[in-house]
């Protein structure tokens, strides 16, 4: 039968709409199916007059497709059916009859009253005899004795709503007289129709939470080209701000190098002048000691001017000039810049951070949040010499003295604390009870530091862990180092609600009424572990045993 439910999984032959086994299929254009009524209606209810769209993909038909029913389908939901109704008595056949004692008969049946389970062959007396037909004959079951009253050694055939368990007949008259009770039948009838209505519910969650994810995933699928336009033009931006910098660079750089460059050619032009001042001091040397007297005469004219006042043409040159002044117009500029970007950037992170997805809303009631409870221990390892850890792990006090115990690598050596055993992810809900002065309740990370008086290894006072601090009078939050006072009044009693997929840690006062303490958000991807840490001799914490 496993392989005829695996072959013919339950789930793909169910109709998202009702959560029923097909009626009628359909299927339409996107390959989705459903009742034909289910889907009729549906797009009834949505206004025909538009195009009308697929309740899961969400994929829209214009115009509205025609409905004819899937006998494929149809017959595969027949042979679903047939194979699931013998499953249900597949246990039975697995049971053998007590009689067959060597061929190893398969039993068919058990007799309440024989406490004997019986093949078809050895179940005929059953039939047959007046007397064996008064008893009550079962599908065959291995549990037989669990049918039997321990105390009395007959058949438990009553319910005591009082006390919440099954009984015999001679069980009312002696341990429940004046109970209300009811026949074990009536009242299996009842618990399986609530059983029903229940698994209803799961199916009905079931299928919203399906419909959440297939959104979640559209809108992932938007939200990636939403990032990866924004992070092309994020890159773009900050590119041509980077290169709009190295232009500035460039420039700074090319006017610097024309002051050398124009220095350089003063320095030229004065080394030219020079040169061709000494060419006519020369030349005139020359005149002054020729002989050709009528050389000298046609030739005076051009060398008996004189070269001109000193100071003519004449380069004013500072007697120490530097640039110094432009580094500091550009470090001005830097701070400047600077000071932009730290007064903008938590503007662009603001906006960088503005997408976020819809949470579920937090549980409002007690029986919400234990829909999310876990069942959690203490790790002894963890404790700290001056921490006593019961034999199941789920309390923790302070003892008198240190005793001794082995150094491991999870103890705490110097901060009075021990963390839990498992480490938490998805929603989780769990629940302390404490009594003395105080008691810290934490969620931390398993690196969390052992070792040592410093923050990295005391809970609250690191990135890594979160701790509320739970007095007489009121409470103290604790994360990083930075505490947020929380009035009273007290409770002895402490909820922890963890979302770790949405990042949400809540701290809640448990009575009749949950009273949210405090809430925060987290971005840790471990797993987390709770914690305690213990502040006064005296102080005990346990884990509450969830019903």
């Amino acid at each position: 039968m496993a392989q005829v439910e695996q072959l013919l999984g339950r789930e793909q032959f169910t109709c998202p709409i009702c959560l029923d086994l097909l009626r009628d299929p359909v299927a339409i254009p996107c390959g989705h199916s459903y009742c034909m009524s289910c889907i009729d209606v549906y797009w009834t209810n949505n206004d025909t007059r538009k195009a009308v769209s697929c309740p899961q993909c969400r994929q829209s038909f214009n115009p509205k497709p025609i409905l004819n029913r899937n006998t494929i389908l149809a017959e595969m939901v027949e042979k679903l059916k047939v194979a699931v109704q013998p499953s249900v008595r597949s246990v039975a056949s697995e049971v053998e009859c007590d009689l067959c004692t060597e061929t190893g008969g398969k039993a068919v049946k058990s007799c309440l009253v024989c406490l004997v389970s019986y093949c078809e062959a050895h179940l005929q007396p059953h039939y047959r005899s007046p007397a064996l037909k008064k008893h009550q004959l079962v599908e065959a079951s291995r549990h037989l004795q669990e049918k039997i009253c321990p105390q009395h050694n007959k058949l438990l055939e009553i319910y005591c709503q009082t006390d919440q368990r099954c009984i015999c007949l001679l069980c009312v008259i002696d341990g429940h007289k004046g109970h209300d009770t009811s026949s074990a039948a009536s009242e299996g009838a009842k618990q399986q129709k609530q059983l029903g209505l229940t698994r209803r519910k799961f199916r009905l969650r079931i299928h919203a939470k399906e419909k959440e994810l297939m959104e979640l995933r559209q809108s992932v699928e938007t939200l990636k080209i939403s990032v990866h336009s924004s992070a092309e033009g994020s890159d773009q931006i900050f590119g041509e701000l980077v290169q709009s910098v190295q232009r500035r660079c460039q420039e700074v750089r090319e006017l610097i190098q024309d002051q050398e460059r124009m220095a350089v050619r003063l320095l030229e032009k004065l080394e030219q002048e020079i040169l061709e001042l000494k060419e006519r001091d020369h030349k005139l040397e020359l005149l002054l000691h020729t002989d050709d007297h009528i050389h000298l005469l046609q030739t005076y004219r051009l060398f008996s001017a004189p070269p001109g006042p000193p100071d003519a043409h004449s380069i004013s040159i500072a007697p120490f000039s530097d640039l110094s002044n432009v580094t500091s117009a550009i470090t001005a500029l830097r701070t400047r810049l600077e000071g932009v970007f730290k007064a903008e950037w938590p503007k662009i992170v603001r906006a960088a951070s503005t997408v976020k997805f819809l949470q579920s809303p937090l549980p409002k009631i007690r029986p919400e949040f234990l829909y999310y409870s876990r069942q959690l221990t203490l790790d002894p390892r963890s404790a700290h010499r001056e921490l006593s850890v019961s034999p199941d792990c789920r309390t923790a006090s302070v003892r008198a003295r240190e005793h001794s115990c082995p150094d491991q690598p999870e103890r705490f050596d110097y901060w009075c604390q021990v963390l839990g055993s498992q480490g938490l992810q998805g929603c989780c809900y769990w629940e302390a009870e404490w009594s003395g002065m105080g008691i810290t309740v934490a969620v931390a990370c398993k690196d969390l530091a052992r070792k040592g008086d410093g923050s990295d290894a005391h809970f609250g006072r690191n990135a890594n862990s979160w701790s509320l601090f739970c007095s007489r009078k009121a409470y103290a939050f604790w994360h990083n180092n930075t505490v947020t006072r929380i009035p009273g009044p007290s409770s002895s009693r402490i909820g922890v609600y963890l979302d770790h997929n949405a990042g949400t840690l809540a701290f809640y006062s448990v009575s009749e009424n949950m009273r949210l303490l405090h809430k925060v958000h987290t971005t840790c991807t471990q797993p987390l572990y709770p914690g305690f840490e213990f502040t006064c001799y005296g102080a005990l914490v346990t884990l509450c045993q969830m019903e």
